[in-house]
């Protein structure tokens, strides 16, 4: 790799998560769309192939409607440790284009991102130099280093609240450790209603860190802002009832473009200790039924799917096991 050396950009910063979290959130898709590019601007996720050769394309969408592209090309990963990358502007079929801001910019950039963690918190550390550059192209690079330190930082500060909020959602959501069975019940707006009602029938206290709202979770660049409305509707609820068993809803309203209707709103609830008999259990009672979605790892960190057997019962799948 022959990247000029001098005036190199170096940013650090520290990261109150994991560094397996954190490593998670720059490669994965699901994860990136919700933090990476400039602060404010949507991002969508048009390729993306984390390892060596392989490549992240993306489009940056501005207020005004105007697209703009990106490419990773990947070098060396190491997870959760190290990631060596080419990056620069793009064209839509990915291919490296002059900045347009200003003609002189370096065509590409080599990167080297390095994730360390001591007790829990992780420092990240960014390194960035011109890649096969001019001198001309070298001094415009160095010139931009406060610009680039600026943005940079409000793009880890939309990782920062990121991950803060996806580590809440695991510790609330998930501190029942265990195989389990629950009732997953949908409402179309008035579960905090009725939890209060079934906490006054059976007494005891809201499990998993109390009722969680919708606007608990991070702002997802493919969807609209949720109204206030939405907000303070009801995103997990759990209660224990009789004989140890638990109670869990959601508010599902039809603004948000669900139809319930008696036989729908209801789920049994499956959680098993492990990601294969997870599997085994989804295959199997999907068999012949209608899968309503394909199981996959999701932000609150459970390996979550969703299906209707033959019999027309309708069954959730949530393991908290780690990959």
């Amino acid at each position: 790799m022959n990247a000029a050396k001098k005036e190199e950009l170096v940013i650090t910063r520290v990261i109150n998560a994991p560094k397996k979290l954190v490593f998670e959130a720059f490669t994965q898709a699901e994860h990136l769309q919700h933090w990476w590019g400039p602060a404010g601007l949507k991002l969508e996720v048009i390729h993306l192939d984390v390892r060596a050769n392989g490549k992240f394309h993306y489009k940056i969408i501005t207020p005004d409607g105007h697209a703009m592209y990106g490419i990773f090309n990947y070098k060396e990963v190491k997870a959760p440790e190290r990631i060596v990358f080419t990056s620069a502007f793009a064209d839509e079929k990915g291919n490296a284009i002059k900045a347009p801001f200003d003609g002189a910019f370096p065509l590409e950039i080599l990167n080297e991102w390095t994730f360390t963690e001591i007790k829990g918190i992780t420092t990240l550390t960014l390194k960035g130099n011109p890649f096969g550059a001019s001198e001309e192209e070298i001094k415009a690079y160095t010139s931009f280093h406060s610009n680039m330190n600026e943005g940079f930082g409000k793009t880890f500060d939309q990782l920062d609240r990121y991950i803060s909020e996806k580590i809440k959602l695991q510790q609330q959501l998930q501190k029942h450790k265990g195989a389990r069975v629950s009732t997953y019940l949908n409402f179309p707006g008035n579960t905090e209603e009725a939890f209060n009602f079934y906490k006054s029938v059976f007494g005891g206290e809201f499990g998993g860190g109390g009722l969680q709202r919708f606007e608990d979770i991070p702002a997802n660049a493919d969807h609209p802002p949720l109204s206030d409305e939405i907000k303070k509707m009801i995103l997990h609820a759990e209660l224990e009832i009789l004989g140890g068993h638990v109670l869990m809803a959601t508010d599902a309203p039809a603004s948000m473009g669900f139809t319930l209707n008696t036989g729908n709103n209801m789920h049994i609830n499956l959680e098993p200790d492990t990601r294969k008999e997870t599997k085994r259990l989804y295959d199997a009672l999907s068999k012949g039924g209608n899968v309503t979605m394909e199981l996959k790892d999701m932000f609150w960190g459970a390996y979550y799917g969703s299906c209707t057997d033959k019999y027309g019962i309708n069954w959730m799948f949530n393991c908290n096991e780690a990959k």
